[in-house]
């Protein structure tokens, strides 16, 4: 009985012992958890993210100081750096330094990082800093045959910058120069091109506002025109139609070319666009984007209807499926998106039917 109470006893002491080493770092990652504060936006990776109003609190002198040293508007180097980068948020700038989006392009011999664009895995600049990003992003435009006439314009006329990138093919969107635009005039960034600065007073409300004006280096992301949402999938941009809208009225608002737009969406000229529609702005793709591999046909939906669905050239949906131009899918029927359907892949899908005589 004695030995028994003194066992008791004894695992008693040990197991308050392992208790108290459970405990106390219980308590003190709590008391931690505790002292973060409400406002961080954090990310998995522990990166704080940044708002436009903090992305030009904290560049803004970078984009000055180049203006200076190189003749581009402040407000155009400041827009371009929130747009291309998501306001200091994308992969490209987190990882490596790059608020502009600028490629490697054959003789840079700096760091590099590779990322999807409108290529898979291709090659981005990397920097040591920030500023190193701002400062090359100069460089490349000043020492640019296409990028020229830019200098022949007035320094603040920052519309016509905006509207000269787009013409000289700085970025595939459509939408460029409309998007500069609308950052510069919705948080004044225009005022630092005339030596001037913004009032410590403006309101979280304003510049909250143009949070929604987002390109970066994600898909799906979602974009604002004056009268259209530009959405992003299969890294295409496109749009959809509202009641009203015509090929000419759409191709006028976005400043397209008159054959670009039934080009890209593989339709006639003669055609009428229907409320609902999608309606591309870019070229649709070889294939569908990653994790969209395969897609069963519904009820009522054609070849050229998943084409568009997806953002694949309907040429390229018909041979991934060893399917005649012209035929229509049957329900139920499987499509491949990426790949290309092998003559296995039917041999196996095929019915075996078999003929009992009576």
């Amino acid at each position: 009985m004695n030995i028994f109470f003194t066992f008791v006893q004894n695992n008693k002491k040990k197991m308050t012992k392992k208790l108290l080493f459970l405990i106390i770092p219980l308590f003190v990652v709590s008391c931690k958890v505790q002292q973060v504060p409400k406002s961080s936006r954090k990310t998995n990776n522990n990166y704080v993210s940044l708002d436009r109003k903090e992305y030009i609190n904290n560049y803004k002198d970078l984009a000055i100081k180049e203006m200076y040293r190189d003749k581009i508007p402040a407000s155009i180097t400041l827009a371009q750096a929130m747009l291309e980068s998501n306001n200091g948020n994308s992969t490209l700038a987190r990882k490596a330094n790059n608020h502009f989006g600028i490629k490697c392009h054959n003789g840079w011999k700096g760091g590099k990082i590779y990322h999807d664009d409108d290529k898979r895995n291709e090659c981005f600049r990397k920097y040591n800093s920030v500023y190193d990003s701002y400062k090359d992003h100069s460089d490349f435009i000043v020492k640019g045959s296409r990028y020229a006439f830019l200098f022949e314009l007035n320094p603040t006329d920052y519309k016509s910058w905006a509207k000269g990138l787009q013409k000289a093919g700085y970025a595939t969107s459509r939408t460029y120069a409309i998007l500069l635009i609308r950052i510069i005039e919705d948080n004044q960034l225009y005022v630092f091109d005339q030596g001037g600065s913004l009032s410590n007073n403006m309101p979280d409300e304003f510049v909250a506002d143009s949070q929604e004006v987002v390109l970066a280096d994600v898909d799906n992301f979602t974009i604002y025109t004056e009268k259209h949402r530009i959405y992003n999938k299969n890294r295409i941009d496109y749009l959809i139609v509202k009641k009203g809208d015509t090929f000419k009225s759409i191709t006028e608002e976005l400043e397209m070319l008159p054959w670009e737009l039934y080009k890209y969406n593989e339709t006639e000229e003669d055609s009428k666009l229907k409320e609902g529609q999608i309606l591309y702005i870019q070229p649709k793709r070889n294939k569908a984007e990653h994790g969209f591999d395969f897609h069963e046909v519904k009820e009522g939906e054609t070849m050229y209807a998943i084409s568009q669905m997806y953002g694949i050239k309907i040429k390229k949906l018909y041979e991934k499926n060893l399917i005649d131009e012209g035929t229509e899918p049957v329900v139920g029927q499987k499509l491949w998106l990426r790949d290309y359907k092998t003559h296995s892949d039917v041999v196996e899908e095929t019915p075996i039917i078999e003929d009992f005589d009576e």
